[in-house]
């Protein structure tokens, strides 16, 4: 048994056995919890009993645990509370994201390693990993996680040298009551998760949380190229350091064209990291570099760091290069706004989209739309997409499903239509997957046979019976 039992005598309810869920029951227990697991699932609930750990519904009776730590996509408030979410909360006990049990592990070890916490509605996957990239780097100890990669309380323990550099969603944010951030991030807002927020008001104060709770001294990166962000700056009570991918920022980072620079001088030219392009990486660029800055890294070495960035799965990730034509899988883009990000990136695509469509729909890309030369649409909300594209006079197609897409963009593009085709739905994924990675790995797969099928030598003729084909 550890000795290491910083939560010794607490008794935790934990609602939610996912990926993120069995291994917080495990550690949590391991360091010294009660620990009672749910799940509405009885598969999870086979699994969880499987692996030692104790099962209770906090829904029924009353609810007799000192917290509830709920899985983030399980509500505890709109559009509807969980009644175990429910039960908590009317006795009075505190609703929980596992990053609260991380931060109070790790102090109580002992350590001061830093903490940073990166939201905002798009890119906060591109920036954590790239943080995290540029901190290893240069020979920095950091562990990433949270909403990207592996949960919170999977984490190892650092030292005082170490940085957990944390993605944090909205979800998450709006669980936590004493979590500091040493440095957060904030690229960006527009609406999104609007049925769990109730509007964007509440959205936005949710993803103002990442703030809360910071000193005077600790670092506020503010992206600045959208209102929602730059409306926060006034209550924002630690330094504040804005970033851009689009304008000068005094004070700040930004990039002007390619060159990425602040008030001291250049850092790089960002057509040298390949795996970041346009405006939004720009900025996304901007944010890693400002907080590594300030956690003590050479110039010298961000730039190394951005240009060694392999760049994320399923993010404007180049999956392949068939006779001329880049196939690049974005399928993270399940709203609008993110989608915008890649289409702005290339001047010529075949765009593949559609899915289970965001309130709005793509009404607000028709900026973007003369880019594409052709729209191949697949998903339960295709006709929808379909019909916004055709008010546009932009030329589109219905193919239904990933597999029947893939191979007739190619075909547009082989053609001459396009240099790239884009996969960058738009939309969720969950009417035909289970998940926008499953999405994405299914169009790799699918780019993979493709240059395979092409590659392979044609059939050869069968012989004549004295050696001539036939």
């Amino acid at each position: 048994m550890s000795a290491f039992r910083p939560f010794l005598g607490e008794r935790i309810a934990l609602l939610g056995l996912g990926k993120a869920g069995m291994p917080a029951a495990q550690r949590l227990a391991a360091w010294g919890a009660e620990v009672s697991c749910w799940d509405d699932r009885p598969e999870a609930r086979t699994a969880a009993a499987a692996a030692g750990l104790a099962l209770a519904n906090p829904a029924e009776g009353a609810f007799r645990w000192d917290a509830l730590l709920l899985s983030p996509g399980i509500p505890h408030r709109l559009p509807a509370p969980h009644p175990a979410a429910a039960a908590a909360i009317a006795a009075g006990r505190p609703v929980l994201c596992d990053v609260e049990y991380l931060q109070r592990a790790v102090r109580a070890a002992g350590s001061r390693a830093g903490f940073v916490g990166i939201t905002g509605t798009n890119g906060k996957s591109t920036t954590t990993a790239l943080l995290h990239h540029l901190l290893r780097q240069a020979g920095r100890l950091a562990e990433a996680g949270g909403n990207l990669g592996p949960a919170a309380l999977s984490l190892d323990l650092l030292g005082d040298a170490g940085t957990y550099v944390l993605e944090m969603s909205s979800y998450m944010l709006e669980r936590l009551v004493a979590v500091r951030f040493e440095h957060a991030v904030m690229l960006n807002l527009s609406p999104d998760h609007l049925d769990r927020h109730g509007d964007m008001a509440g959205y936005a104060e949710a993803k103002a949380q990442v703030f809360a709770r910071q000193w005077p001294e600790d670092l506020a990166v503010l992206g600045m190229d959208d209102a929602g962000s730059r409306a926060l700056r006034g209550r924002i009570g630690s330094r504040v350091r804005p970033v851009s991918g689009e304008a000068r920022q005094p004070g700040g980072i930004w990039a002007e064209g390619s060159l990425l620079q602040d008030e001291a001088g250049a850092l790089l030219d960002l057509r040298e990291a390949a795996a970041l392009p346009g405006s939004h990486n720009a900025q996304n660029a901007a944010a890693a570099a400002a907080v590594a800055l300030d956690l003590g890294l050479t110039r010298e070495a961000v730039a190394a760091g951005l240009r060694s960035y392999p760049g994320l799965p399923h993010r404007q990730e180049r999956v392949g290069e068939i006779r001329g034509v880049r196939f690049v899988n974005d399928s993270k883009a399940t709203n609008a706004d993110s989608a915008a990000r890649a289409l702005a990136s290339y001047d010529r695509l075949v765009w593949i989209a559609g899915g289970t469509a965001k309130e709005g729909g793509i009404e607000s890309l028709a900026p973007l739309f003369p880019r594409i030369a052709r729209a191949v649409l697949v998903g339960r909300d295709a006709p929808i997409l379909a019909a916004t594209l055709a008010a546009h006079g932009v030329p589109h197609e219905v193919a239904g499903t990933l597999d029947a897409a893939l191979p007739r963009a190619a075909e547009i593009a082989f053609a001459g239509a396009a240099p790239v085709v884009l996969l960058s739905p738009a939309c969720a994924s969950w009417d035909q997957f289970t998940g926008y990675d499953a999405r994405g790995d299914r169009f790799r797969a699918l780019v993979a046979e493709l240059a395979a099928g092409l590659a392979a030598p044609a059939p050869s003729q069968p012989s004549s019976p004295c050696g001539r084909a036939a």
